[in-house]
Formats: structure tokens, sequence, C-alpha cells
């Protein structure tokens, strides 16, 4: 039988030919109207060293539209391979019916190694969105020194994203409960103060809502409803702000109403999935159990969005 996945791709030219709405073509099916595309956040790929036919192959079984790749230092693409490399995985999705959706990179400047090659090839590959890397804070240097430093990368990397027809965002990320490093926009009031000047279409938000709830608590609504016109991607885990990220419908991320304030800002970028609970015991991680885990998280997700 044709999946349903299949189905609707194949059906979808004729649907519009027809005239129906996108929603009317999800409403047949008892989908909700509200139904972004979910990438997963390749990082778990490199658990396991699949090679990039195995990740398409992964991503397509667990019932996702695509990947949020990483190309940075250390990442599943390096940054000099890039040109080289993300075009044959953005096939090897293809051939599976999915897609590279999002970018995970380590720019930082206009001179960061490769940039320009990452981004030119990400556009050819029809991608729009591609996460910044970090600024850290130092105890000798005061916040306000590095938000004056951070500013002007801020502004050329924007020029060179309106030249390439892209946008760079930036993760609010809280710092480790040790604190052994602080990066610049954990405070989501600093990352305001980062962004605000900023158009952002050419430099934006990449909103995460368990780390804004380990950083802000309860307050993490206000920032959000200033940091709303800025907001061009969202991450998506779940948490206990006691003990960390937790299996998706653990903890406390479906009490927030969170994809009701998304489906009224009208968002329809791909969420990123992050799987950064603890998926097996170490020693005994395997595709079965990863692939368990992903289709038992977009199960998960998929609820929230219902």
């Amino acid at each position: 039988m044709t999946s349903r996945r299949r189905f609707i791709r194949t059906a979808a030219p004729a649907i519009a030919a027809l005239g129906l709405a996108p929603k009317a073509a999800s409403l047949a099916f008892g989908a909700p109207g509200f139904a972004p595309p979910v990438a997963v956040f390749s990082k778990v790929y490199q658990e396991l060293k699949l090679d990039f036919e195995q990740s398409a192959e992964v991503t397509a079984e667990a019932g996702l539209d695509g990947i949020d790749c990483t190309v940075r230092g250390g990442g599943e693409i390096v940054p000099e391979q890039a040109a080289d490399k993300m075009p044959p995985y953005a096939e090897a999705l293809r051939r599976h019916g999915t897609r590279m959706l999002l970018l995970t990179t380590g720019i930082v400047g206009v001179s960061s190694p490769h940039a320009g090659e990452i981004l030119r090839t990400g556009k050819q590959l029809g991608i729009q969105y591609y996460r910044l890397g970090y600024w850290s804070h130092r105890p000798e240097r005061p916040p306000a020194k590095l938000l004056a430093e951070i500013g002007p990368s801020l502004k050329d990397l924007a020029a060179m994203n309106k030249e390439l027809g892209v946008c760079g965002v930036y993760q609010n990320h809280s710092a480790p409960q040790n604190h052994s490093r602080r990066n610049a926009g954990c405070d989501l009031a600093e990352l305001y103060d980062m962004v605000k000047d900023l158009d952002p279409g050419q430099v934006g938000v990449a909103f995460d809502l368990a780390h804004a709830l380990i950083e802000h608590g309860d307050q993490w609504r206000e920032h959000f409803d200033r940091l709303k016109p800025h907001i061009r991607v969202v991450y998506v885990k779940d948490v206990q702000r006691a003990s960390g990220f937790v299996p998706f419908g653990q903890g406390e991320f479906a009490r927030t109403g969170f994809f009701d304030l998304l489906a009224r800002m009208n968002y329809r970028a791909p969420l990123s999935m992050h799987i950064e609970f603890n998926w097996a015991p170490e020693g005994n991680k395997t595709r079965p159990l990863l692939l368990q885990a992903l289709k038992e998280s977009r199960r998960v997700l998929g609820q929230w969005l219902a």
C-alpha cells in the first residue's frame, strides 16, 4: 500500500489543481490545520555514526519531514567539506521523500571558515534558515563589552544574509548548572538587545522553550512576547526544570500552550526536534532503539500540535 506520507506528496499537485486549500487537504485525513514540517536535529545520528543513506532511511522511517543538519566542526559535515557533501546528503534524503530543512553551523561572522560556501550551498538546496554559533561570556569581560563586540559581527552577517537570501538565527541556550559556560543570549533580555535593531529576515531568533523554562521559569512568556517579531525558527525538546531534558511527554512542555501561540503567529518554518534525553543505555545504543525514540517523540509532538 502506498504510505500516507507518499500519498500526500503525490496528491498535492492534483489537490492544488482542483483549487483546494492545503488546510482542506490535511483535514481530509483528520490532521490539524497547524502542521509545520518537523526536522530532527541530526546531532543524534552522530551517536551511531550513521552515513547519509542510513540517516535518510531513519528520517523517513520515523515519519519526519527532514533534518536540521549539523555543518560545523565535529558535525555530520565539517565546514571545509560543505560544498562537496551537502548536495549528496540532500539527494539521499530526497530519494527517501524527506529534505534537508535547516542547518546548524558555527558561523559567528562573515570571516568564519567557509561561511560563504556553506550558505551558498544551503541556498542552492532550498534552505532558508541556519543557526549561528555562540559567543560566550568570560568573568573578566563585562557583559556590555561582549554585546558591543557582537553587534558589528551580526550587522555584517545580516548584510551577507541579505545578499545571499538566507536568514541566520541565534538560539537561546540556558547555562550549565555549574555555570562553567554562559553564552550570550542565555538571558532572553540580553538576546533581545542582540537582535532588536536587526532585520529579522536577515538575523533572527531560534526560540528554544525548554532552555527558556530552565533560565526564566514562568517568566518565559513575557520574554517570548517581546521577542516574537524576531522569532524565525523554533526548537522543540521536553524538560523538567529541576532535572533537565526528558523524553517527550514526560516534562512541562505540554502544559505551556506554546503551539497555540505559534499558530496565532502564523508560524510556518520547520520545527527542529531535538533528542537531548538519554534515549538508550550507554553501550546499548542501536538503530532500532533510536528509531523507536524518534517515532515516539514525533508521535507526542503531533499530539501537542493538535
